[in-house]
This record gives C-alpha cells, sequence and structure tokens, in this order.
C-alpha cells in the first residue's frame, strides 16, 4: 500500500501561481511513477502530469503544458505540480496518483485506471 496526501491547494486569481505538493508513505517511493489529476464539478476525472520514478520522463495535458512543471524528490517521497499562469478554467479538485514503476507509454500515464494509489484531492479554485 502506498499512502499519498496532496496539500497546496487554495483559492488564488487569474495569473497567480499556486505549488501543489503530495506526501507519498508507505512503500518505496523511488519504486513509483506518479500523476496528477484533477476534477471540476460535473466532469470526469482527467489527466493534468505525469513522471516517472526517476524524474527523467514527463508527461503533460495539452491544456496545461508550458504552465505547469511536475518534478519529485525521491529523497523527500514527495511529487510536486508547479502551476504558474492559472486559469479559471483551472479550478478543480487536483489528485495525485501512483502505480508501480515501468516502461510505459504516454498513453498509459494518461489513463486513470493506470494508476493503482490515489489521494484524497486538494481544492484549487482560480477566480478571474
Amino acid at each position: 500500500q502506498v499512502q499519498l496526501v496532496e496539500s497546496g491547494g487554495g483559492l488564488v486569481q487569474a495569473g497567480d501561481s499556486l505549488r501543489l505538493s503530495c506526501a507519498a508513505s508507505g512503500r518505496t517511493f523511488s519504486r513509483y511513477a506518479m500523476g496528477w489529476f484533477r476534477q471540476a464539478p460535473g466532469m470526469e476525472r482527467e489527466f493534468v502530469s505525469a513522471i516517472n520514478w526517476n524524474g527523467a520522463s514527463t508527461y503533460y495535458a495539452d491544456s496545461v503544458k508550458g504552465r505547469f512543471t511536475i518534478s519529485r524528490d525521491n529523497a523527500k517521497n514527495t511529487v510536486y505540480l508547479q502551476m504558474n499562469s492559472l486559469k479559471p478554467e483551472d479550478t478543480a479538485v487536483y489528485y495525485c496518483a501512483a502505480v508501480a514503476a515501468g516502461y510505459y507509454s504516454g498513453s498509459f500515464y494518461q489513463s486513470r485506471g493506470s494508476y493503482d494509489f490515489w489521494g484524497q484531492g486538494t481544492q484549487v479554485t482560480v477566480s478571474s
């Protein structure tokens, strides 16, 4: 089992920045690839970004590419999502997720069903 706890959400204005964190416990963090998803009210949970076990490979949804940056610190068992130039349409609950490390395609990381463990989410609200 891997326990994931997100933090760093909040209420910001359009154009502001936020950094989300996801702290992992329970298993060796470096054995897991990590992803961020988000879910807006009435919408399906959608892929935002992912990172492989050592940070060498990263993936982004087109809607956040160039604005969001995913990173990880395996010594701190934490994955981050730096969000810049936030827009009202970024408003959602943001979830981190973990899947055992492997040689996966980008499409694998974009699928919710690929992940084995999920956090409880953190709310991000961007006002216009």
